[in-house]
């Protein structure tokens, strides 16, 4: 069994070398390859205000072709006729692209470990991983992770609003049951070769490739929350992709957070009221908010006969259920009934706050910031590494 190391790099000649450099201090008796697509579109090199994006990939390009510490398997997206054909290609296209390359040589059991170039780790991150896998028998890991705070208080106060979001999410999702309970960050994923076969590899877009590729996985198979070791990503602003951390901690030093909001935890409430009918749904139909809504998605009022036809016993309808109200449809219904509800994200995140047992922020309630944000992401994720350790789905 190997590991493979899946890295995309567009215009990371700062960031890439710290990387590179928590790779080689890796002790672990497990061989590992690393693979590294340097990319950007191709017509970046005809625009004045990209062609120093183009520049410092060669840069990275020549620093990597003379890199002697181990050796990295280079996918050259970035010289003059090599880059992306237009502007729709992006981080997905560079995923897969490595997973493509891996999948020449790898064997079903080998092990891809997907990064970002500006991911940190401890030295016994490649060691955890190979040994999680082979001790619980999974094929899947959406890893631990944590962003370490920076110099600059603008970023701190953006990446700890976006890691609450994230944190609170989680929470509430495993508090439902949704199987659909897990963190799509692209440099927090470990994943089996056979399963990666199984669902033909990534969706290729241009950002969410990674919630998109556990959404396929978990309709394959189970994904483990827990890892001993987690990733640390960069906390940086970028708008390298439309959304995700970086274009995130962009809007939020604005304050705008419309994309991202603190979701109250009635609203995953209303989802759990029909994943406790699903039994019923079975024999006869039922109508619920959240039904009404897949309902509208999917411009259909007859979601479950379909399914009942299909499939046969209650394990087989329940498995189909979640397949067709995924975890796009949850996060879809969420942003609806959000905007209806229209509470701000600081009640939401005090009430939230109160229903996990955990203190009240000290302060204005309507404004959060700094140090008190710190403390919040930091109980946040107590109580979520405890929600990682104790169930799989």
């Amino acid at each position: 069994m190997k590991l493979h190391i899946a890295i995309p790099a567009l215009d990371e000649l700062e960031f890439l070398p710290h990387t590179l450099a928590a790779i080689a201090r890796q002790k672990t008796n497990f061989p590992f390859s690393v693979y590294i697509c340097i990319n950007q579109p191709d017509e970046w090199w005809n625009d004045e205000e990209k062609i120093e994006v183009c520049r410092n990939n060669q840069k990275l390009l020549r620093f990597l072709e003379n890199f002697n510490d181990f050796h990295i398997h280079i996918i050259d997206k970035t010289s003059k006729n090599n880059g992306w054909p237009d502007n729709g290609y992006g981080v997905g296209w560079a995923r897969k692209t490595l997973f493509e390359e891996i999948l020449k040589t790898a064997t079903d059991d080998d092990i891809i470990i997907s990064l970002d170039a500006d991911t940190l780790f401890n030295e016994c991150y490649f060691q955890s991983i190979r040994e999680n896998f082979t001790k619980n028998k999974i094929d899947v890991i959406s890893v631990p992770y944590y962003h370490k705070l920076t110099e600059y208080e603008s970023a701190n106060c953006a990446i700890l609003r976006y890691e609450i979001f994230m944190r609170n999410y989680f929470i509430n999702m495993h508090r439902i049951g949704s199987p659909y309970t897990f963190t799509a960050l692209g440099s927090a994923i470990a994943l089996k070769v056979r399963a990666l076969r199984k669902i033909r590899n990534i969706t290729p877009l241009s950002s969410g490739e990674d919630f998109y590729l556990l959404q396929k996985l978990r309709k394959m198979t189970s994904i483990s929350n827990y890892n001993s070791e987690m990733v640390y990503p960069a906390a940086r602003f970028s708008t390298r992709v439309p959304f995700g951390t970086g274009p995130a901690m962009m809007k939020g030093i604005n304050n705008d957070w419309g994309s991202y909001p603190i979701y109250h935890y009635s609203l995953f409430d209303i989802i759990k009221e029909t994943y406790d009918i699903i039994s019923e749904l079975f024999t006869e139909d039922k109508d619920t908010e959240f039904i009404h809504f897949l309902k509208m998605q999917y411009k259909t009022d007859d979601l479950w006969c379909p399914l009942r036809k299909n499939f046969k016993t209650l394990a087989q309808f329940t498995r189909a259920f979640h397949e067709k109200a995924d975890g796009l449809r949850v996060l879809q219904f969420l942003k609806a009934k959000h905007s209806e509800l229209g509470m701000s994200d600081e009640r939401a995140l005090v009430e939230n706050l109160s229903l996990y047992k955990l203190p009240r922020p000290v302060g204005t309630p309507s404004k959060f910031e700094g140090d008190v944000l710190g403390e919040i992401r930091d109980e946040l994720f107590e109580v979520e590494m405890k929600l990682r350790h104790c169930r799989q789905f």
